[in-house]
């Protein structure tokens, strides 16, 4: 995640508190996945931006899962991304998701 996504989470974080906040993610692997979903929850892991240190706890998920996929309308899901569930690594972007939930997210549903 880039400095200035970084300090876009972290501003709307302040704004509207880390309980009203829910980051979606569409990174390409499950490693870049994680990485990201880990700057939210945890702190940037490489210590170089706005988040570094800073333990917001996040919820975070990827578009390609249930719990994102089953809250948007089919067919807009469809045109955007159900292309791109071909492609992709699905399950192992589930896990690499579900682990970096189960571990940093203060606010598991």
């Amino acid at each position: 995640m880039d400095l200035e996504n970084q300090q876009r989470v972290k501003d709307l974080t302040e704004k509207h508190g880390a309980e009203n906040i829910v980051v979606v993610l569409g990174a390409a692997e499950g490693e870049a996945a994680g990485l990201a979903a880990e700057t939210v929850t945890a702190g940037d892991p490489t210590f170089a931006g706005p988040l570094a240190g800073v333990q917001l706890g996040l919820r975070v998920y990827h578009a390609v899962e249930p719990q994102f996929k089953d809250e948007v309308d089919a067919e807009v899901y469809e045109e955007q991304i159900g292309m791109m569930e071909m492609v992709l690594d699905v399950d192992d972007i589930i896990q690499e998701m579900t682990d970096i939930r189960g571990e940093f997210c203060k606010f598991n549903d």
